[in-house]
């Protein structure tokens, strides 16, 4: 029997970091394996213990249901207190997400940006006003936008 198909999490925004490392005395002795937060476990962190949301209304934003969410919410917390026992970086990256609007990356100011206006053409970067600008997918792949 075949696994079920993992349906796209929502994530309303991307992290504004890309990880942590710890740092002090000994950590050249500890594992240097990073522990991987996927997008979907950083985002379930980010509504309940920042935002304050109960597990039943984020699961509606992003759009899975409440034991699923529970489940991504209980692997993103065991993950940080392993990073944090065992003294490893954590990054975040991957998973099956969506965004809520299209990204984008500056080449020339490395700045990532959406475009809340989708009838409007994304022509420049609004920090520093380069036309280097690429369609964003947060899975490492950068699409042209001219």
């Amino acid at each position: 029997m075949s696994p079920r198909i993992k349906r796209p999490r929502k994530v309303l925004n991307p992290p504004i970091i890309k990880g942590f490392k710890p740092f002090g005395p000994g950590i050249a002795n500890l594992n240097p394996e990073p522990i991987f937060l996927l997008f979907e476990e950083y985002e379930a962190l980010r509504l309940c213990d920042f935002d304050m949301v109960i597990h039943n209304e984020a699961s509606v934003i992003m759009g899975v249901s409440r034991p699923t969410f529970t489940r991504i919410y209980a692997a993103a917390r065991q993950k940080i207190a392993r990073a944090f026992v065992e003294g490893r970086q954590i990054t975040i990256e991957g998973g099956k997400i969506y965004f809520d609007s299209t990204w984008y990356h500056c080449a020339d100011c490395k700045c990532d940006f959406n475009n809340p206006e989708k009838e409007k053409e994304v022509e420049c970067c609004p920090l520093c006003s380069s036309k280097n600008v690429a369609g964003f997918d947060f899975s490492g792949n950068i699409e042209s936008v001219s």
